[in-house]
């Protein structure tokens, strides 16, 4: 399988994060029936022991199957980071999170990376950058 397009299900994301120590919230947003919303096929939310979490939404569906009626994956989602219950950046020194709260179009290899930098944080990060002026 190409880990560059590994496909994310409701699923197979919660099961990775409680895997990785954090408590799991999830929530489908789209039924089965043609005609529903679409606003968003799944939601993750994710806290680790650090007080740090993450939002992980996928909008859209891939359709892998020309008629829609099997195959549907997700190639793609938005991960929001969450500090104290507010959307956050990360301090200064991370590739993610820079400026934004918001990381969008992020691909499997990309949120294992998220997700490990997020669960290794320590939040007294936050405080020094505050203090010094970088956050």
């Amino acid at each position: 399988m190409n880990n560059n397009n590994h496909p994310m299900t409701e699923e197979n994301i919660k099961e990775w994060l409680e895997e990785q120590g954090a408590r799991v919230m999830n929530r489908s947003g789209r039924s089965e029936h043609y005609g529903a919303p679409r606003d968003f096929s799944f939601e993750v939310k994710a806290i680790f022991d650090s007080g740090l979490g993450l939002q992980i939404t996928a909008r859209q569906f891939n359709y892998r199957d020309p008629w829609e009626t099997t195959d549907r994956v997700n190639d793609l989602v938005d991960v929001a980071l969450l500090r104290q219950g507010q959307y956050s950046e990360l301090p200064k020194g991370y590739p993610f999170f820079q400026g934004t709260d918001t990381e969008e179009g992020v691909d499997f290899p990309v949120l294992k990376e998220i997700i490990d930098a997020v669960k290794t944080l320590n939040p007294k990060l936050f405080t020094l950058q505050e203090l010094t002026g970088d956050l």
